[in-house]
């Protein structure tokens, strides 16, 4: 461990999102325990701290047996608040996009990089938990826009979707009503989706990680909850619909094109910015 001066340590405390900690910083002896307190701005919440010390306690207590460095995580309520936003820009089509599926910890370092696989979300579905991998599962639909739980809804008849009466417009544009996007970023359309893969030297797997985007083979959660094609095809989702199903791009060793999928099947998410 690193010592600021011969009897003290260091605290940092980082932000990500619009709230306010206390204390920010500071120097305190070893051993001593420090009460750590974040404060949400109106219309944010606070979602936990990341770091040296992490968990959902709010204030937080932080014991001082070495220099540490901690992060106060705040999102809009129905939205990622967990990934970094890191633009990059495809300079054929002039579009920015985020460096990273939602989710992931990082951009990827190749197409099987699992940490950045990211979540996988039910089309029109905010981020409530239930994109998380290891979330559970539930056969019981939803009547409203926004379930009131964690859990990957699994519907047993057609047209497979985890709502209804099924909603269209639940991911138009950036005010879209459950848009997961950070501020400023929305799903993107097919049409977007399709100039990138234009834009490409290839239709594949390949050349989707060669892009700017660097597009991952993390799978796609089916809608009985079951995981399949990890680590060889990606599914991402786009903000269109077709009928009852709604339209994504698929890409795998020997292709990259649009298609149709369950709206209660679980896609990445690529953000592009508004």
């Amino acid at each position: 461990s690193v010592r600021c001066t011969k009897d003290e340590y260091s605290l940092e405390v980082a932000l990500r999102g619009n709230g306010s900690v206390t204390p920010v910083s500071g120097y305190f002896d070893p051993e001593a325990t420090v009460t750590v307190t974040a404060t949400p701005e109106n219309g944010w919440e606070f979602v936990g701290w990341s770091g040296d010390a992490s968990g959902t306690d709010n204030p937080l207590t932080v014991t001082m047996d070495e220099a540490k460095t901690i992060t106060a995580l705040f999102g809009i309520p129905g939205k990622d608040y967990v990934t970094e936003v890191v633009e990059v820009t495809n300079s054929v089509t002039g579009k920015t996009w985020m460096d990273r599926n939602l989710g992931a910890s990082r951009a990827a370092t190749s197409s099987t990089d699992t940490e950045a696989y990211g979540d996988l979300y039910q089309w029109g579905r905010a981020s409530d938990g239930h994109e998380k991998r290891s979330s559970g599962t539930t056969i019981t639909l939803s009547s409203s826009d926004s379930p009131t739980h964690e859990n990957f809804i699994t519907p047993s008849d057609s047209p497979y979707d985890w709502r209804n009466p099924q909603n269209d417009n639940l991911w138009q544009g950036e005010d879209g009503i459950n848009n997961p996007c950070p501020a400023g970023y929305r799903i993107p359309t097919e049409a977007e989706w399709s100039s990138e893969v234009t834009s490409w030297s290839d239709s594949d797997d390949d050349a989707a990680y060669a892009s700017v985007l660097q597009l991952t083979t993390g799978g796609y959660r089916y809608r009985d909850g079951t995981f399949r094609n990890v680590d060889t095809n990606g599914y991402y989702w786009s903000s269109n619909i077709d009928l009852e199903r709604s339209r994504s791009l698929s890409i795998s060793s020997s292709s990259a094109n649009m298609g149709s999928g369950y709206r209660s099947s679980g896609n990445a998410i690529r953000c592009i910015k508004d």
